[in-house]
């Protein structure tokens, strides 16, 4: 059985979101991971994660909040804390610096949006 020529220079970004398939797989992957992060809209999940700690304005927030908002329910775990990584490589989120408790009782990094301020207007 043939199998589909698989470039991992293929990419899915939409405007400053997304993340290129070779940034998803490992060279020695098997097919199958290549096939799989084909798959993933990651432009629509790191816009997603994007909003949602955005929404937290000035005060940030912990993966867990970002985990239990409404829009992230029912998206796989890896799906959701995935896209921090890629956000905080471009430069669209940012530790705060700040550790905060989650129902673990465990310390957590606060993440904010890059352009959130302590006015809690947003800079452009």
């Amino acid at each position: 059985m043939n199998q589909p020529e698989l470039s991992l220079g293929d990419t899915q970004m939409m405007g400053d979101y997304g993340t290129p398939v070779k940034k998803l797989v490992r060279r020695n992957d098997p097919d199958t991971s290549r096939i799989a992060a084909r798959s993933v809209d990651t432009s629509y999940l790191e816009r997603l994660v994007h909003e949602i700690i955005s929404s937290f304005g000035e005060d940030g927030c912990i993966s867990e909040q970002v985990l239990n908002h409404p829009r992230a329910i029912g998206k796989p775990y890896s799906s959701i804390t995935a896209r921090f990584k890629a956000l905080m490589e471009k430069g669209m989120i940012r530790d705060t610096g700040e550790r905060r408790c989650g129902a673990s009782n465990r310390p957590m990094r606060v993440m904010v949006s890059s352009n959130a301020t302590r006015s809690g207007r947003r800079s452009s």
